[in-house]
């Protein structure tokens, strides 16, 4: 008698594709797979849920945080002279007693 079980110890269902069972339950190898092949596609149902990317990946798509690109796009803007400062005005005090 011969008998079968469903073993998790497949190959992606394509190169760079994992389901969501056997990515989990092959954690080590799918973060092998991203550091020398690339990006892993982890698929739920049948469609991609989520991409593995490397660390480095990460961090050059992110970009960096110095805000130097929103000061560029304001200093290019063509409403770069209005003036924004709020006016000011005096706000009547009202009197108390104590």
């Amino acid at each position: 008698m011969t008998r079968f079980s469903k073993s998790t110890q497949k190959e992606p269902t394509s190169p760079g594709r994992w389901l969501l069972q056997d990515a989990k339950a092959r954690f080590s190898e799918l973060v092998r797979r991203v550091r020398s092949e690339g990006p892993q596609h982890v698929t739920v149902h049948g469609r991609d849920a989520v991409v593995v990317v490397s660390a480095e990946e990460f961090r050059r798509l992110e970009g960096e945080r110095t805000g130097d690109a929103l000061i560029a796009a304001m200093q290019a803007s063509p409403a770069r002279d209005i003036d924004i400062e709020p006016k000011r005005e005096a706000m009547p005090v009202r009197e108390i007693e104590l």
